[in-house]
């Protein structure tokens, strides 16, 4: 129960982030809809064809077609609101992204796989929604450049995989979720990165 209020919320908050990155650009009502769509069930959709997993998540269950068309619909009327309220907002990203990439890692072990595709799974699932947000906004990829984001979706994907065995599915999901949730928060608060590779061409 409680992990689909979690999954829920965090379609809501990736949604209207979506939409709210959309509307800076001026698209019209259906590239808010597409945008939000991509941003918060395109990592679930590119992971079920990684994973041959079918149907794919949002087909097995359309109602959350319309949680994200309602949630952008809401955005676009409270978009001055959410913007003031970013720090919220990046507080359920952060359980968003540890919600999705654990439960992407999930997926894969049911599957079979081992540690590494859960791992990537899990990326795939939490991080590749905002990298299609950013690219159809025609912008470098905000995990590319800032606070650490693929790496901790990894990781929550890996801890799974790991605790799965020894502690059982829930308290697995559970600790793994918990686990990314503070390390993003910490990487926001404390702007921990990857080091940053930066190269100018000299004539």
């Amino acid at each position: 129960m409680i992990m689909s209020v979690l999954f829920y919320v965090g379609i809501v908050a990736e949604a209207m982030s979506g939409a709210v990155a959309a509307g800076r650009y001026k698209v019209d009502l259906f590239g808010v809809f597409f945008i939000a769509f991509a941003t918060a069930l395109g990592g679930g959709s590119i992971r079920d064809v990684m994973l041959d997993h079918y149907p794919l998540l949002w087909i097995a269950n359309p109602h959350y077609v319309y949680v994200v068309a309602i949630s952008a619909l809401i955005a676009t009327r409270l978009a001055y609101y959410i913007d003031r309220l970013e720090r919220f907002f990046l507080i359920l990203d952060a359980l968003g992204l540890a919600v999705f990439s654990t439960l992407g890692a999930k997926i894969a072990i049911s599957l079979g796989h081992g540690f590494t595709v859960a791992m990537i799974s899990g990326m795939v699932t939490g991080a590749f929604g905002g990298i299609l947000r950013d690219v159809f906004c025609n912008t470098l990829p905000l995990i590319l450049r800032k606070e650490l984001y693929a790496v901790i979706a990894m990781l929550c994907g890996g801890l799974h995989w790991f605790l799965y065995p020894y502690l059982g599915e829930d308290l697995a999901t559970t600790l793994a979720i918990l686990c990314g949730f503070v390390l993003r928060i910490l990487a926001i608060k404390y702007k921990i990165s990857l080091p940053i590779f930066s190269f100018e061409k000299h004539q």
